[in-house]
């Protein structure tokens, strides 16, 4: 199993970081070892001083694929979730000025908390999908699959050119705007629609 992020898939998000809008799905990927399941407290790291959250739907891939044509690369994945892609802003920054690689700011131990999967056809409509982050009982994230540059079958289509998809494979597909960091004893809620999937700690 691997986890594969898309980064700036939302305009006002990379209009925040100060960000070129991309031209292509900008990809990059988590070791299976950044998950963190269950809603299992979050452990900040001694590393960095500076972690972010980045709220995201998650696709589930449910078979395997490589070359998939966009226009079938919906029956690829069966079910959405909701991750956070926490990131240590300060390391990312470091590298990015240098022109380093992310692993380090993207891919550290549980930086991939994510809640139960559900079922797509539960969803009348992916492309008008709300989902919103609370941080300590204030909203501080709201995003809309109808705002994404790239779809979900967009992505698929583009990864699957370059690295082969397997079922139980995690798509993060990108995080709106609203990103910020995150402190001890902060309590992190994530919904999608009014379902409840997140409910975590700072630790």
């Amino acid at each position: 199993m691997k986890i594969i992020a898309v980064g700036r898939n939302y305009i006002e998000h990379a209009n925040e970081l100060k960000n070129a809008i991309p031209s292509e799905p900008l990809i990059f990927l988590k070791p299976d070892t950044a998950l963190l399941k269950d809603n299992e407290d979050f452990y900040y790291p001694d590393f960095s001083k500076d972690i972010h959250y980045e709220l995201e739907l998650v696709l589930r891939v449910c078979k395997e694929g490589k070359h998939v044509a966009e226009k079938f690369a919906a029956n690829y994945y069966d079910q959405i979730g909701l991750g956070v892609d926490f990131t240590a802003r300060d390391i990312q920054q470091k590298h990015a000025e240098k022109g380093l690689p992310w692993e380090l700011a993207k891919g550290f131990d549980h930086s991939a908390p994510i809640s139960k999967m559900i079922a797509k056809e539960e969803f009348p409509d992916l492309y008008n999908l709300n989902f919103f982050l609370d941080k300590n009982n204030e909203r501080v994230q709201h995003g809309n699959t109808s705002k994404l540059i790239f779809s979900f079958e967009k992505v698929i289509s583009f990864v699957s050119q370059y690295i082969t998809l397997r079922k139980g494979d995690l798509i993060f597909t990108g995080t709106p705007a609203g990103v910020g960091p995150v402190q001890v004893g902060d309590h992190l809620v994530g919904y999608l629609e009014e379902r409840k999937l997140l409910d975590f700690h700072i630790k």
